[in-house]
């Protein structure tokens, strides 16, 4: 009897060592996502990595998987939906079929500038935006600028008219479709992994982009022209899955949020001071010529493109666009 129980109790105690070891083993989180590392984006899953291992040493590790090096654009939702990841940044363009609000980021020329940008997403509309998946199981945790776009092509782009006829990448965004269909242009979905080949063989005459995405792709190589159009946003939404990270441990959690504050505040800085490097880093390549409307041309083009914003106006709400409009003047 004695044996059995000692036997018992040596067996019992087994399990409650391998049970604390178990639970002793750090969380893991994958970060994904499908860009450079010497992007904001890329620079931001680094540090966030780096603040993690120092805060949170021996509770949490994070692996990050650059450059489509895990999952590519049309795969990541999908992997974080099914837990393979924890982390993605995906640009606002992809969650049209998540939140029709987020597509309020895609209409053109509705912000100013980057500052009006930051105003909104910090403000009530924007902090909604993050919350309004969670019935889909994403969890928004913040916005990281990538910068306003540019035009690029292989001819110059002055006035709408000069872009009649031209095929333009594009994300998987119909507002973006409507975009380019407003100026007579040819939208073109297209993976980013995929956007140099495609300017460099021509299946795309140009593209959309901060000026940090054209240079860390080397899209500047294939394509003479840019025109400094401001007239998009290429932000990102870091996302997570809601039941992995509302199951975390609560101080697990709360310093994460602190750390992501951070990293925030870090990435968007960088954005602004990658995208004017960058910039001069193209002006001094010497194969593209950038082009600087006038406020006349300006404004054609967003006259041209501004129908889209009543097309979408049912689908994300007229009182967010209102919202959006005036972050603009500071409210």
């Amino acid at each position: 009897m004695f044996k059995l129980t000692a036997k018992a109790l040596a067996c019992a105690l087994s399990l409650s060592i391998a049970g604390m070891v178990q639970a002793a083993d750090p969380i893991s989180i994958k970060f994904s996502h499908v860009v450079a590392e010497n992007t904001p984006k890329g620079q931001g899953a680094l540090l966030f990595k780096k603040l993690v291992e120092e805060r949170l040493a021996g509770k949490v590790e994070v692996q990050v998987y650059p450059n489509s090096s895990l999952f590519g654009d049309g795969k990541e939702m999908e992997a974080l939906l099914l837990g393979d990841v924890q982390l993605i940044a995906p640009s606002l363009a992809k969650f049209e079929h998540y939140s029709k609000g987020v597509q309020v980021f895609d209409l053109p020329f509705l912000f100013d500038d980057i500052e009006a940008v930051d105003r909104f997403q910090k403000g009530e509309a924007g902090q909604k935006l993050l919350r309004s998946m969670e019935d889909k199981n994403i969890t928004g945790l913040g916005y990281w600028h990538n910068g306003l776009k540019q035009l690029s092509a292989n001819k110059p782009l002055r006035e709408p008219k000069d872009a009649r006829g031209q095929k333009f990448r594009v994300q998987a965004s119909a507002v973006l479709d409507e975009q380019f269909k407003a100026v007579r242009a040819n939208p073109r979905k297209m993976s980013f992994a995929e956007v140099y080949q495609g300017l460099q063989t021509g299946v795309v005459n140009g593209a959309e982009n901060p000026y940090s995405n054209i240079y860390s792709q080397k899209m500047h190589e294939v394509q003479k022209y840019i025109t400094e159009s401001n007239h998009g946003l290429l932000d990102y939404m870091l996302i997570t899955n809601t039941k992995f990270w509302n199951g975390l441990p609560d101080d697990v959690r709360g310093e994460l949020e602190n750390i992501l504050v951070e990293v925030t505040a870090e990435v968007n800085k960088l954005a602004d001071e990658l995208n004017k490097g960058d910039k001069q880093r193209i002006l001094d390549a010497g194969t593209t010529e950038i082009i600087y409307l006038t406020p006349e041309e300006r404004n054609l083009w967003r006259e041209a493109m501004k129908p889209v914003w009543k097309k979408f106006e049912g689908e994300i709400g007229a009182d967010l666009i209102k919202a959006a409009e005036a972050a603009n003047q500071g409210a």
